[in-house]
């Protein structure tokens, strides 16, 4: 059940910022577009490519928000870039604290829509789950963003610019003249927070690319990881385009289950996504697949189910992580008994399988996998259930 502690809220909010007609925002370009860009507007083609690094390192490694600050450009150079570009990043309107240390953001992005973020700092590293649309197309039954329909997909400028957002927050950005320190708050990115990243690949592709790069965020690609319910036409193309460890929303090992927990298996069944995963391990030269297996009571937790689970994947270089199911208002599951997901975990472990039992994190600020959902979204229908009442004359 989810924790009943305090929860410890910092609650900021930060008022919109009027758009500046006309201008591009530099972040979520990639390095041609940003040439591309900067030429555009009277960079000399000969200088593009060296003021391209120059501006990258600002912004991704120092983390600059304004030109004035790019003190190795000439003050001409700076203002010509003024005037027609920006540096922005989603706007921060809450920012909550679980006791536990994980911090959940509510994000304003353009349109005045909302997505959420989450960091979750561990004892050796710290990571970041990112959002790739604004609610879901999945309707995954399990999951409280898939109850949100979906509005968009996040530019890439609005995906990268969330571990800008955390960076900032966490005050990770270095100083300029002090000692490097190669400590990371933010040393992993997972692509699990809202949407389907498949489902918007260019977007995911690009912002991860920038995240990649070395000369910026220089987060590795073995420190990234997508997760996906199982676009197959998208998985070879994501080890060949972006090349990040993946992780599957799996959850079941029947397609009969599965159909109603992941209903994407109705398009691509388990057979079929399975034969597509056989192969990015070696496109990708990447260790390991990442099966995520929530556990839901008497639904696909039996001893059953742990024996098949070992059989599908037979032959696929993976992991197993259990996740004991993190309840939401109205959730049509309950978490399994801690009993059976450790008897699970046993007969999937003596297979010669890793299969950690993830910890709850997050969960007294509904920030714990499969909770996130628009705050906005939530305040939306509870206003809308009491105009309802009202004008039905039932009262509240």
């Amino acid at each position: 059940m989810p924790s009943t502690a305090p929860i410890t809220q910092d609650v900021v909010t930060i008022p919109r910022r009027l758009p500046e007609g006309g201008k591009r925002n530099l972040v979520g370009m990639t390095r041609a577009q940003m040439a591309d860009a900067l030429m555009a507007t009277g960079t000399p083609e000969r200088q593009a490519k060296m003021r391209v690094g120059q501006i990258w390192q600002w912004i991704y490694h120092w983390g600059v928000q304004d030109f004035a600050s790019m003190t190795n450009l000439a003050k001409a150079y700076r203002a010509q870039l003024a005037e027609h570009f920006e540096i922005t990043r989603p706007e921060i309107v809450t920012r909550q604290v679980s006791d536990d240390g994980t911090r959940k953001y509510l994000l304003r992005i353009a349109g005045g829509h909302e997505v959420e973020a989450v960091y979750i700092p561990e004892e050796s590293r710290g990571t970041l789950c990112i959002s790739s649309q604004v609610g879901c197309t999945l309707t995954c039954s399990f999951c409280h963003t898939g109850t949100q329909k979906l509005v968009r997909n996040l530019t890439a400028a609005e995906i990268v610019g969330q571990v800008l957002v955390a960076r900032d927050d966490l005050d990770e950005w270095p100083e300029p003249g002090a000692p490097k320190d190669e400590t990371r708050l933010v040393s992993n990115v997972v692509l699990m927070g809202m949407g389907e990243p498949l489902y918007n690949f260019d977007n995911v592709r690009d912002a991860m690319k920038i995240t990649m790069d070395g000369e910026g965020l220089s987060i590795s690609r073995r420190r990234i990881t997508l997760s996906t319910s199982g676009v197959v036409p998208e998985i070879a193309r994501t080890a060949q385009e972006i090349g990040c460890l993946l992780a599957i929303s799996f959850h079941a090992t029947t397609d009969a289950v599965r159909d109603t927990l992941v209903p994407i298996n109705k398009r691509w069944n388990i057979n079929t996504l399975l034969d597509a995963l056989r192969e990015y391990p070696r496109l990708t030269n990447s260790e390991r697949i990442t099966f995520e297996y929530v556990m839901l009571k008497d639904v696909n937790d039996s001893d059953a189910d742990a024996r098949r689970l070992v059989k599908l994947i037979a032959g696929i270089p993976a992991k197993i992580n259990l996740i004991p199911f993190n309840e939401w208002p109205g959730a049509p599951y309950q978490r399994s008994d801690w009993s059976r997901i450790e008897a699970f975990s046993d007969i999937v472990h003596k297979a010669g399988y890793a299969s950690p039992i993830r910890t709850p994190r997050g969960e007294d600020i509904m920030a714990a996998c499969g909770q996130l959902k628009s705050a906005t979204e939530r305040g939306r229908k509870s206003r809308a259930d009491i105009a309802a009442r009202l004008t039905t004359g039932q009262g509240s």
